[in-house]
């Protein structure tokens, strides 16, 4: 009967290899690459810093590497990664009633271009935009880093989800 088991086991394990294409394990659908390349964003809007460009691309290539099997490549992946920051702006919310802003949001827009060189019907050019809320006592630029971060965690999931995440 342990026999019989194994077999069962071994046919099973072979049809959910052969079900799952050019899925990864992670739940990527990586168009049957194995590299990827994620190109330094680029910090058009004037008030974006360097630094935060840098956060961001590193941000980027850290979620990919997580959330599929590709390989990391300096820049001729077979899915190719590239942006521009074109959005950075700072708002008031949440005003009182004496017309001071109990908070301050920033805002980050990226243009990225997707080049999937396997299947050039998936590639694009798309406007993400998220955004993070701190205290307006709080300065900006002493928190920068964290706010960044923030945001470009969800910026770095939305870009994953409409490349790899196949939604």
């Amino acid at each position: 009967m342990s026999r019989i088991h194994q077999l069962l086991f071994l046919v099973f394990f072979i049809i959910q290899a052969v079900g799952c294409g050019v899925y990864s394990p992670y739940g990527a659908q990586t168009s049957g690459a194995k590299t990827f390349a994620v190109m330094g964003f680029n910090p058009v809007n004037p008030l974006a810093s360097a630094s935060s460009a840098l956060l961001l691309t590193e941000l980027m290539r850290d979620r990919i590497q997580r959330q599929s099997t590709l390989k990391l490549q300096s820049s001729n992946g077979e899915l190719r990664f590239e942006a521009d920051i074109v959005q950075w702006s700072v708002t008031p919310v949440n005003v009182q009633g004496d017309e001071v802003a109990a908070s301050n949001r920033l805002t980050i827009g990226i243009l990225m271009r997707y080049e999937n060189s396997l299947d050039p019907s998936l590639s694009f050019e798309r406007k993400f935009s998220r955004f993070a809320d701190y205290r307006s006592d709080q300065d900006l630029f002493s928190i920068e880093d964290q706010l960044v971060e923030t945001i470009g965690e969800q910026l770095t999931q939305d870009v994953f989800n409409a490349t790899l995440g196949n939604w």
